[in-house]
């Protein structure tokens, strides 16, 4: 029997209030428990006395029996000194672009670069398209407003 320290949740929609348990591993979130350690309220101020509430000495006992805290108890626990700090990997940024839209980016870099170092005969002519680019935006500009 596998017994994990979790928070099971209570409270109402949108208002969570969690209760910190010993249960089975195998046993729903919010199911038949154990035993209840202490609390756990997101809703009040970080440094309120009432937002995590434990009792240590059971916390000891049940983790000297084996149970495993999962990794958001043992972080509340570890501010406690009761557990090592959980190592936290790094969270994937999802706005982050996939390789082939950097592999595009690396190109069009390059292209760049080879033209800033054409000759400066080319650079003229280079110009003459962007003058004439605000002018091209300009009528768009005027259909928004209508």
């Amino acid at each position: 029997m596998a017994l994990k320290i979790r928070l099971s949740r209570g409270g109402a929609k949108k208002r969570p209030f969690y209760k910190i348990v010993v249960a089975e591993a195998l046993s729903p979130r919010d199911g038949k428990f154990i035993e209840r350690l202490g609390s756990y309220n997101p809703m009040v101020a970080k440094d309120h006395a009432e937002r995590l509430v434990l009792d240590v000495e059971r916390v000891k006992y049940w983790i000297s029996k084996g149970a495993q805290p999962t990794l958001r108890v043992a972080k509340m626990l570890s501010s406690d000194g009761l557990v090592k700090a959980p190592v936290i990997r790094d969270q994937p940024i999802k706005s982050a672009p996939g390789k082939k839209r950097k592999e595009r980016e690396a190109e069009a870099a390059e292209k760049l670069a080879s033209a800033a170092e054409a000759p400066a005969e080319e650079a003229p002519a280079a110009e003459a398209p962007a003058a004439e680019a605000p002018a091209a935006k300009a009528p768009a500009e005027v259909d928004k407003k209508e």
